[in-house]
């Protein structure tokens, strides 16, 4: 279900926080998706992107999170973009803050979000900033290195996606404020005419993830330059994600009502 332009779309993050025996679900939140009209993304660990393909392969988007920035070798416990592929899956989260605390550099989520657009998926990269830069005060240049570093030149908008998530928002409960979300999203859409030009940074999707749920969705989608979500915890259950594709669905039906459309 591609949706062109900078329409929301909401990505959930199942983590390594589902099994197989907890699927069921998929069948309300793709309802919810085909219902509402929203481009839905659930990024399941590896062993289920089969599962979910064969569960709901109309409604849903099914993305990964992570993969390898080489086409095959000897890379034990790694997957290629090309597997992912295969495996049915349009979208990749790479440069998580979870995988940069484990050592990921920009270099490498650079070198691996150009490995997942040459095998045809859409990079989700990640940036963000810690407590201790915010405290600083130097959240803006942080993301802009980041962005600029871990963005592949060239890469066209329909092959990327910005997910700003701040470290010490994610399953705290605190979100930013809409003021300084919007301010970091256009420091974001600034950098980013480095790597991409200023053409396509303009209609590349920015989203946010942070402790989003089903009460701050709607302020949120409607900030600023926040093109959508990446969601967390919250997407690990029909109860809790279906209220955020309902807000997005609103969201986009309230645009349409006044006669206007997305960016």
């Amino acid at each position: 279900m591609a949706i062109k332009g900078r329409n929301k779309i909401i990505i959930g993050n199942w983590k390594m926080c589902r099994s197989a025996d907890r699927l069921a679900e998929l069948n309300a939140i793709g309802a919810a998706a085909q219902e509402y009209a929203v481009e839905t993304v659930i990024c399941p660990p590896f062993p289920l992107i089969p599962m979910v393909r064969l569960l709901d392969r109309q409604r849903l988007e099914i993305g990964a999170q992570d993969c390898h920035h080489l086409v095959e070798g000897a890379h034990t416990g790694s997957v290629s973009p090309a597997m992912l592929r295969e495996l049915g899956a349009s979208h990749v989260i790479l440069g998580h803050s979870e995988r940069r605390a484990c050592g990921e550099t920009d270099a490498l989520v650079c070198a691996k979000a150009a490995a997942a657009v040459r095998a045809g998926l859409i990079a989700i990269v990640c940036v963000g900033e810690t407590a201790d830069e915010r405290a600083a005060g130097v959240t803006a240049s942080v993301i802009a290195d980041q962005v600029e570093r871990s963005v592949p030149a060239s890469a066209r908008p329909d092959e990327l996606l910005i997910a700003y998530e701040p470290l010490w928002a994610i399953g705290s409960g605190a979100t930013p404020t809409a003021a300084e979300i919007a301010d970091i999203h256009s420091e974001i859409r600034a950098a980013l005419r480095g790597p991409l030009g200023s053409r396509h940074a303009a209609t590349t999707r920015i989203i946010y993830g942070g402790s989003v749920t089903g009460a701050n969705a709607d302020w949120l989608l409607a900030t600023p330059d926040v093109d959508g979500m990446l969601v967390g915890s919250a997407s690990l259950t029909a109860a809790a994600f279906v209220p955020i594709i309902a807000a997005a669905g609103r969201f986009a039906a309230s645009l349409e009502m006044n006669g206007q459309r997305a960016a």
